[in-house]
């Protein structure tokens, strides 16, 4: 196996479908001089910079003797194991083994390496590229550099969640959970009902509009309780964006624009690491005002999450009770389905 393809371990039985998606892994900022371990769909890797100062994700495993490369370091734009000192540059190949100085390292010394980008304040990777056209990272417009002057982003997280990726984005989809949950912050159990909404299928994903819900505290900028419309989008399986539009007169800043967008790494069949990122006509809240507010949302529904079961998302129908609220939720999960995903779910 060369430097700069990927390989997988024979117990790796990840999907092929999940591969070759991308999958958001950290955040870009975090990923600077020195390697970072993550997990992604079970698999082992390590994040780091070479010397462009462009982001590596490779398999978090020396080809050598198998030690874990996130516990070495960068030296000179390469990333160098901690258990013989082999050296990597960006790419994967292999430039120096100090207990051989003069030999010539070989493609089959290279790391194993993965796709990796940047994008949204993320760092995303694909295990496995696609066949036929590259898949794209999907086009999120709110959050697009090209809105960086009428948008402000910030981004809360990571949250850590043993939950699975399906569980979490289904949550996200939920507003009938808002007046239990979020109990005088996002709803009220004084005002729980649930007006009829439009579903539709789009395509890379699901949308939903039309969607109603009185809330108390709809942001940071609520001056009173105000009836808020939604709109929810599925941009891919463990992915989704809401709009939020508080009724006039109710916010503090005048025609307040809100997207959030709920990122979600599936570490495992049944943990995830999630982060939200937010886009807003707000330029003057400090960014730990703003993550403040997620923060303490995200902390609401992380005992739900974690309390659920199965862990799994369940996708059979008649698996679960649904009412009529549950509209988009059952639509996520026929999406799911009809996507082949498997991962994280109960087919």
């Amino acid at each position: 196996m060369h430097a700069g393809q990927s390989r997988f371990s024979f117990m790796n039985m990840t999907p092929i479908l999940e591969q070759t998606l991308w999958h958001p892994v950290a955040l870009g900022h975090v990923v600077g001089g020195q390697p970072l371990a993550v997990t992604l769909l079970g698999e082992d890797l390590v994040l780091w910079r070479d010397g462009s100062g462009a982001v590596q994700a490779w398999q978090d495993q020396c080809p050598h003797r198998g030690a874990r490369l996130s516990m070495g370091r960068v030296q000179g734009g390469e990333l160098e194991c901690p258990y013989h000192g082999w050296r990597f540059e960006g790419g994967g190949r292999c430039t120096h083994i100090p207990a051989t100085p003069d030999f010539q390292p070989g493609p089959r010394h290279g790391a194993h390496v993965h796709e990796a980008r940047e994008a949204y304040g993320m760092v995303w990777v694909r295990l496995a590229a696609p066949e036929g056209e590259p898949l794209p990272i999907h086009a999120l417009p709110a959050f697009a550099a090209e809105a960086e002057s009428r948008l402000r982003k910030t981004t809360s997280g990571p949250y850590m969640v043993a939950a699975s990726a399906p569980r979490i984005i289904e949550n996200f989809l939920d507003m009938a959970h808002f007046g239990y949950v979020h109990d005088g912050w996002l709803g009220s159990r004084a005002h729980t009902t649930i007006e009829p909404y439009e579903v539709t299928r789009t395509a890379c994903g699901v949308l939903a509009t039309g969607c109603q819900a009185w809330q108390p505290r709809s942001s940071i900028h609520a001056e009173s309780g105000a009836q808020v419309e939604y709109t929810y989008e599925v941009t891919a399986p463990y992915m989704a964006v809401l709009t939020k539009v508080p009724e006039a007169g109710t916010t503090a800043i005048e025609g307040m624009q809100e997207s959030i967008a709920m990122f979600v790494c599936p570490v495992s069949e049944e943990s995830s690491v999630a982060w939200t990122r937010m886009a807003m006509n707000d330029f003057e809240s400090p960014d730990a005002r703003l993550i403040d507010f997620q923060d303490t949302i995200f902390s609401q529904d992380k005992p739900i999450l974690e309390s659920q079961r199965p862990k799994r998302l369940p996708l059979a129908p008649g698996a679960e009770a649904h009412a009529a609220v549950d509209r988009m939720s059952n639509a996520y999960r026929r999406y799911l389905k009809d996507s082949g995903i498997s991962y994280g779910v109960i087919v």
